[in-house]
């Protein structure tokens, strides 16, 4: 007990850093096992990949040619998440066409054998099993695609929130006890003599405010900045390299079809278009990175290559309305010489006692479908540091609003709310959907819509401030997808930035500051996917904006 023995003088027994999907969920894994957590985030939770995945628990058939571990625990894993928060998880349904030509019919007649294997994953996710389909059942299914076909196959995945997710496993770390600090970057890994990390120094990049916290375990969960957050501490290593790979999604601002199509790229890769909540995705690229992590942004030749791909099999596309992308970068384990899509997506927890800093350790690698499997071997690293005997309970233990899933037309009706507010409501709180509505039971105002396009009401806006760690109008979105739909937040940002800055006490012009900001940002991530005459119409819109709310608004090319 020697060693816990030094983490109950230190403040806390384990800091995580790093607010994405492995951070929230390896501190949601130690409070439950009766651990002080402190975990302090640069930016927001979900900033990086997570917040920016192609929004699936999938199992990932293609790792079945090269890593079938992989597809295992993420089939695995798919399947207690499901359990822990089924309002955030929906299906997706895959068709996967084959266009005729030389070779097809064996094409098909492999295709086929090679989902038979991956039938065998599926009752691990609750899956349905592939179904082989003639030309004419593929375009009875989807009409849209087009071309002279062979046939296809069907299977299914699941879709999920990875931002919700993210929020979800904090709120439960900081209900058994963690300290959950946003946008508070780590300055330093405190060394003591020897080199153990004992701690870490941080500064909150709102308020000013630095501070020290002491552990006898610092986790660093940060993904592909994880080489820079252990260089704060003058460490290096081999063992927690990564090879960051950046994806980039473009989305638009309906539901384009009801099954999401596998597409070839012009190079061979493996892209797709899905039905995502209430819009349609198009992903994604894997391209080796070398820039801003902070600031990462899609290309207009990154889009251009995804609507290449996908036009071919389905050429409704380029008459359809684009209205942003988001592009996130991957923290893909090192290796020297495979092209990126051929990299393994496998995890594993360095420990860099070997590099001379013990007490610290490093998850590197990893996919959001298998997050909970890393965060408990994790935190079972932790533990027995620590000497802590009792096991992961994340497998079972809801997320908060999972408990049960809530039927949207009675809580509509009860509530007095629109359907798909109720929906949409229920979609990223479950049960806490009523915590929300208690807002506007004792402030009737706050029922008001924010957002038409999503919707979001006042109160779950107050709610995102209060409860949930939002300290701008991005962080909002996170959380609600406000100001992500059609209208590109010209709507409701300026009404949310009030809302904010109301909120943690800043002043109306620093409330207009945090709309202005949103929307610049939401230029950018919109600019490479939308044709002249609509930037030429958004540029004015955004000038007008400016003009009314005072402020000048940069509305030039990059």
């Amino acid at each position: 007990m020697q060693t816990r023995a030094s983490g109950d003088r230190a403040d806390v027994d384990v800091i995580v850093i790093g607010g994405g999907v492995n951070g929230t969920g390896v501190a949601r894994d130690a409070a439950l096992r009766g651990l002080r957590v402190a975990l302090f985030e640069r930016n927001d939770l979900a900033f990086g990949a997570s917040g920016n995945s192609s929004g699936m628990i999938h199992g990932g058939p293609r790792y079945l040619t090269y890593d079938p571990d992989v597809t295992y625990t993420s089939c695995l894993d798919s399947g207690h998440i499901q359990s822990i928060a089924p309002h955030l998880l929906f299906r997706i349904p895959f068709l996967m066409p084959v266009r005729k030509r030389f070779g097809s019919k064996v094409e098909l007649f492999a295709l086929d054998a090679f989902f038979d294997l991956y039938d065998k994953y599926q009752p691990l996710k609750h899956g349905k099993e592939h179904v082989l389909l003639d030309a004419d059942d593929v375009r009875r299914l989807e009409p849209g695609i087009t071309g002279e076909l062979e046939g296809g196959v069907s299977f299914d995945e699941w879709g999920i929130d990875g931002a919700r997710l993210c929020v979800a496993n904090a709120l439960d770390a900081h209900e058994h006890g963690a300290e959950i600090r946003t946008h508070c970057t780590v300055t330093e890994l405190v060394r003591a003599d020897g080199g153990r990390v004992t701690g870490v120094r941080f500064k909150d990049r709102l308020t000013g405010e630095s501070g020290a916290r002491s552990a006898p375990v610092v986790m660093n969960a940060t993904g592909a900045w994880a080489p820079l957050t252990h260089a704060l501490g003058g460490v290096t290593s081999r063992a927690a390299k990564v090879r960051p790979g950046k994806g980039i999604h473009v989305f638009y601002d309906r539901r384009l079809t009801n099954y999401a199509i596998v597409c070839s790229a012009i190079d061979g890769r493996q892209v797709f278009m899905e039905p995502w909540q209430n819009m349609t995705v198009l992903g994604t690229t894997d391209d080796d990175y070398y820039g801003d992590l902070d600031d990462c942004v899609a290309t207009t030749d990154e889009v251009r290559y995804l609507v290449q791909a996908v036009e071919r099999v389905f050429p409704a596309i380029r008459a359809a309305r684009s209205i942003g992308t988001w592009a996130g970068v991957r923290p893909t384990l090192f290796e020297w010489g495979p092209n990126e899509d051929a990299l393994s997506r496998d995890h594993r927890v360095v420990d860099h006692a070997a590099d001379g800093a013990s007490g610290l350790y490093s998850m590197v690698g990893g996919k959001l479908a298998s997050y909970r499997l890393f965060a408990e071997e994790a935190t079972d690293v932790i533990a027995a540091q620590l000497s802590v005997t009792q096991k992961s309970t994340t497998h079972t233990a809801p997320l908060p609003g999972g408990e049960k899933e809530l039927d949207p037309l009675l809580f509509a009706k009860a509530h007095h709310l629109e359907s798909m507010a109720a929906t949409r409501l229920l979609y990223r709180h479950g049960t806490r959907a009523v915590r929300v509505m208690e807002r506007v039971r004792n402030a009737p105002a706050e029922g008001a819509t924010i957002c038409s396009c999503e919707p979001v009401i006042e109160a779950e806006v107050r709610y995102a401030v209060e409860c949930e760690w939002a300290r701008d109008v991005d962080d909002v979105a996170r959380r609600t997808r406000l100001g992500l739909g059609a209208c590109g937040g010209m709507r409701c940002a300026a009404r949310c930035g009030a809302i904010v800055a109301e909120m943690t006490e800043r002043s109306p012009a620093e409330g207009r500051g945090l709309a202005l900001d949103f929307l610049e940002r939401a230029r950018r991530r919109r600019a490479p996917a939308v044709g002249p005459e609509q930037a030429r119409e958004e540029a004015l819109a955004l000038a007008s904006l400016g003009a009314s709310l005072g402020t000048k608004f940069a509305t030039g090319p990059e």
